[in-house]
């Protein structure tokens, strides 16, 4: 890792990962195989934000305020990437078992590290469903061109976001920017007290 760290990739220890190093990683790894529209790629990173921005809003509509823990995990979903890369789901399927099984690992050492548990429940892994299949259907109707029906047949119902919140978070971001922003994100979430009793999610 650029940080120094050595990464094991079969036997992640949550020692060896540090948040700048999946930030920095992340801020350059290309969604939709860099098929999309703009200057710059469009980024993990900035689709990780993008998710825990719907899982908010997501929430907002349900009545319910997420748990920092749970909004921390929408941010990190896709944080093995910055090791293995974001490879299409397709190609993922024709590799089977090996790959789900160290992008497993990853995750769960990346967890542990953050105070998340190894293994998400599964009332959060249907949210972050959720969010990023939102988060997808935004990027492949606005950046990937995918035409609405297609995409809902792909990613189901969409959620909307305000125009403007829309324009500034699908628009791609520079590495640079992306990296601060996922990290700036990652800084907040990690400053909030551990639990509230009032909102949803973990205790």
């Amino acid at each position: 890792m650029l940080s120094g760290r050595r990464l094991d990739l079969l036997d992640p220890s949550p020692l060896d990962i540090e948040i700048e190093d999946i930030a920095h990683g992340l801020a350059r790894v290309a969604r939709w195989n860099g098929q999309t529209s703009g200057e710059q790629i469009f980024s993990v990173a900035q689709h990780s934000v993008l998710v825990e921005l719907i899982a908010r809003r997501q929430a907002e509509v349900a009545g319910v305020e997420l748990d920092r823990r749970w909004r921390l995990a929408m941010l990190l979903h896709d944080a093995p990437e910055y090791v293995v890369g974001d490879m299409i789901s397709p190609f993922k399927a024709v590799l089977g078992g090996d790959y789900k099984g160290v992008e497993a690992r990853l995750l769960a050492a990346v967890s542990l590290r953050f105070g998340l548990p190894a293994q998400w429940p599964a009332v959060l892994v249907k949210k972050v469903k959720a969010a990023d299949r939102a988060s997808a259907f935004l990027e492949a109707t606005r950046l990937a061109g995918f035409k609405v029906d297609e995409a809902r047949r792909f990613f189901g119902t969409p959620f909307p976001l305000d125009p403007a919140v829309e324009r500034e978070h699908l628009s791609p971001w520079s590495a640079g920017e992306a990296k601060a922003r996922f990290l700036a994100r990652f800084t907040e979430l990690a400053s909030i007290p551990l639990h509230d009793p009032s909102a949803g999610g973990p205790p």
